[in-house]
């Protein structure tokens, strides 16, 4: 008979060595499910690390009084939304007043808030397709994305991400260009390509870990979707989720046989984020077009309001900004096109 003590040890030591054996059995062999991102990749892709929880925010985005990053602090009941104002020709319209503003939620006009016109960083994920069709073009993606960051706010927290038939966090948040084309050259073009998955895993990561307000996405494919878990409308559900990014799309389709179904994936995930998708006709054209999304990025208003019907009621709204102002016609604000109330996602998806 052992000691009670030893026996004790011994009880203690058996459930450890169990649970233990439980965990390894229940990660063995599985595929992470789309919002799970993998942590910064090396030669063998580890698996999924688990989400990291970021402290509540109250308002405002101003610098934090220790490091002099961007913070993100907001009302509870605030909507914020982030625009762009073009003419009747698509040039950017960057001196608007407040005044010049109409928001409608659910087509019922809303009281603004809070208004800003400032170049403020913004946290950006860089989702780059790896797929096999991708190998000749990355080089010259890879620059375009690049000039990309250099183009922007020089506070900007910056991840990359590769795809083909599954995704990889190559690079996680950092302004340094080094570490990012350390992120964008792990080019290992082959399989498929999951693109929903990556852009919604992409988003997922912005809203969990991101402390900046302003959330993009800027996504390069040169295909259709055929290896994603999720579908075309569910991604975009999970997109819209209240502080999703903005999406800015740039679609290498020209050699797709399905250019028409890719081009409008493209289209509906930019066009319902606030964003723009782009369809250049060589891959020489992605540079200059990057440079163009970067200079979108930073002559953005900034515009808050508290909805009249409360964000605890849930559901989806759908979101309208008007702009007149004298001596000025046919203004267009681009924004996300609605929202689901309370849904701040980054809760990963089940197959």
């Amino acid at each position: 008979m052992l000691p009670r003590s030893s026996w004790c040890c011994w009880v203690v030591l058996l459930c450890g060595l169990a649970a233990i054996g439980w965990a390894q059995s229940s990660n063995a062999g599985g595929q992470a499910a789309p919002g799970d991102m993998p942590p910064p990749s090396s030669q063998h892709r580890p698996a999924a690390n688990p989400p990291v929880t970021t402290p509540p925010s109250t308002e405002g985005q101003q610098p934090d009084s220790d490091s002099g990053v961007f913070v993100f602090r907001k009302e509870v009941d605030e909507v914020v939304l982030h625009a762009s104002v073009v003419d009747e020709k698509q040039r950017l319209i960057t001196n608007l007043e407040k005044t010049a503003f109409k928001v409608f939620e659910d087509g019922k006009m809303q009281n603004i808030t809070s208004f800003r016109h400032e170049d403020i960083p913004v946290a950006m994920g860089v989702v780059i397709d790896n797929s096999g069709s991708m190998r000749e073009k990355r080089q010259k993606v890879n620059q375009a994305a690049l000039n990309l960051v250099r183009s922007s706010n020089s506070q900007d927290e910056v991840f990359v991400v590769n795809f083909n038939d599954e995704y990889y966090l190559d690079t996680d948040f950092t302004s340094n260009i080094n570490k990012l084309k350390d992120g964008l050259e792990k080019i290992d073009a082959r399989g498929g390509t999951a693109l929903y998955d990556a852009v919604v895993a992409s988003s997922d990561h912005l809203k969990r870990n991101g402390k900046l307000q302003r959330k993009v996405l800027f996504v390069v494919t040169d295909g259709e979707d055929n290896a994603s878990v999720l579908q075309l409308e569910a991604a975009v559900k999970r997109l819209q989720a209240e502080n999703g990014p903005t999406v800015y799309a740039i679609g290498l389709l020209a050699e797709e046989s399905h250019p028409k179904r890719a081009k409008r994936a493209l289209e509906i995930m930019a066009e319902r984020t606030g964003g723009v998708a782009f369809f250049p006709r060589t891959v020489d054209e992605v540079d200059a077009i990057s440079r163009e999304i970067a200079h979108d990025i930073r002559n953005q208003y900034t515009i808050g309001y508290k909805p009249a019907t409360p964000k605890s009621v849930g559901g989806y709204r759908t979101i309208r900004v008007d702009v007149q102002t004298q001596g000025r016609t046919k203004l267009t604000a681009r924004t996300k096109s609605g929202y689901y109330a309370g849904q701040e996602g980054g809760a990963g998806a089940g197959k």
